[in-house]
This record gives structure tokens, sequence and C-alpha cells, in this order.
């Protein structure tokens, strides 16, 4: 099916996007890398009569430090977020989530900003911008603001950005030195989005002992969450075989599992506890060496 009939603006700034967004408000799209949007529009599920193009914007398509944080431009491609040197030193949880993201041809077109901004429950990047509590730059008529990654995440495709607003960047503080990540996820074979994602992160004390644990889970339910219970399970415990696998046992602790044709909602619960155990297995082992 072909998309409706809209005009097409390509924004040269990102004064001029804001400007163009209050100019035709609910009739209007932004465009940047279109994996999300592009289906919808065919599907005629959104019949928007204006297209802002803000791809081309240089400063949203960015990878810069800026005071002691790592800020990843919107319009930056997942695989630009999985290759930067930057990135890989500094935020290597972040990279190794790009790089599981879809296939080549997703990876050299999908933008960060524009899987963050659509929030598909199934979507890679929530999970570890939830662990590294990434915060989210957005900007509108008012004004710039800053958004933690733990209120961005709304509920089923629904975020905290308000009507006329455009997400910008998202910013990072760089991993602590001797942390341990790993982001792993049952793959939806056609699509490749997560059935069940995590992204676990684990910070040591100099006896062993966890000090610091951070899971973000996405796939289970409406939206992407930090897995609490799995954290405070694992916190100020050795992490050997057992302590891991009690504390991945919470990993669906106060979630509605989603249910579909792929996966019933006692499966991807129980995938939720399999990854989470696997993913604090292969963060405790980076943390180790």
């Amino acid at each position: 099916m072909y998309p409706s009939e809209f005009e097409y603006h390509r924004a040269a700034s990102i004064k001029e996007a804001i400007g163009l967004i209050r100019r035709y408000g609910e009739d209007a799209k932004l465009l940047s890398g279109g994996h999300s949007l592009l289906p919808i529009l065919k599907m005629r599920l959104a019949q928007p009569r204006h297209l802002v193009d803000i791809a081309r914007i240089a400063e949203l398509g960015q990878v810069t430090e800026q005071g002691g944080r790592v800020v990843v431009g919107a319009a930056a491609r997942h695989h630009q977020v999985h290759t930067s040197e930057l990135i890989r030193s500094k935020l290597g949880l972040l990279a190794e989530c790009a790089g599981n993201i879809g296939d080549v041809q997703v990876r050299n077109r999908g933008t960060i900003g524009g899987s963050l901004a659509h929030s598909d429950p199934a979507a890679d990047y929530p999970a570890a911008v939830l662990a590294l509590e990434g915060e989210v730059r957005l900007e509108g008529p008012a004004g710039a603001r800053s958004v933690k990654a733990s209120d961005f995440f709304v509920d089923l495709m629904t975020t905290a950005i308000q009507p006329g607003e455009i997400l910008t960047a998202v910013s990072f503080a760089p991993l602590p030195a001797g942390a341990g990540y790993a982001y792993l996820k049952h793959r939806q074979p056609a699509s490749g989005f997560a059935m069940v994602g995590v992204a676990a992160l684990l910070t040591l004390d100099q006896g062993g002992k966890c000090q610091d644990a951070r899971v973000g889970i996405t796939g289970l339910g409406a939206k992407a969450f930090r897995a609490a219970a799995v954290e405070s399970a694992i916190n100020g415990k050795a992490p050997d075989g057992k302590a891991l696998a009690d504390a991945a046992a919470h990993a669906a602790d106060g979630v509605d599992p989603l249910g579909d044709i792929h996966a019933s909602p006692d499966f991807r619960a129980e995938l939720a506890r399999v990854y989470t155990r696997r993913a604090l297995e292969a963060a405790a082992a980076r943390a180790r060496r």
C-alpha cells in the first residue's frame, strides 16, 4: 500500500524543524531514519499532511564528549553508535546493544533518536539507555530540557515528549572503571526485534562483591523498565552462580507480560528470567576481568 499524499520539508536546523512542527502541529511527522515511520505510513496507520526531514541536520548526527558526559545526537545511526571509538571506550554497553539491532541495512539507516521516540516495546535501545541511566534532551518552543531515562518511557509507544518538542540527543556518564556489562536478547527471527532483551551492568568492589547493579529489560511488558527487584537481590553480594540465578528469578516481578503469536505471557516471563541470568553472568565475568 502507498502512503497518503504529504508535503515534504527538509529542515536545515533544529530551530527550523521546531518551527515547522509548531506550524503544522498534529498534521506533521518527523522523519530521520524512517524505519519506524515508513511502515506506518504505508499501512496508513498515520496520514500526516507534512513530513519534516531532520536527518541532514549536522549536529543531530554527532557523537561528542561534553562536560564529562558522552552526548549522542538523535540522528546518529545504529552503525555509528556501534562503531564509534568514543562510545566503545566509555559506553561499551550501548555499542554492544546497537550491534544487536536488526540487520546491516537497518543499522545503516535507523537512528537512536527515532528508536527512542517511537518507544516500541520490543526495541533494543531502551534497555541499555535505562541501565546506563541516560538523559534524553528535548527541545521545543519553550526551550530545551533533559528527561531521565527512567521518566522518559511512559507506556506502550508513549514517551515524555510533549507536542512541538524534538528529541535532539541522549547523554550518558561514562562507565566506571571495572564495570562489566552485557546486552543479550531472544531475537524474533523475522524482524530482529527483541522478544526479550536484557541490558546488565555490574560494578564490583575490591572484595569482589556487587556494589552497583543495573538491569534494563525490554520486550517483556508494554514499555522497557529497570528490574529493581533483580538489582536489589544482587547488590552487596558476590556474583556467583547461585546469587545471579536467584536474582534473575525476579526479572518479571510486577510486570504484566505481553503475549502474541510469537510468545505467550508465561513464555516471555521465562525468557526474561533466563536472559537476565545470562546477561548477569556475562557482565560479572567482564567485571572480574
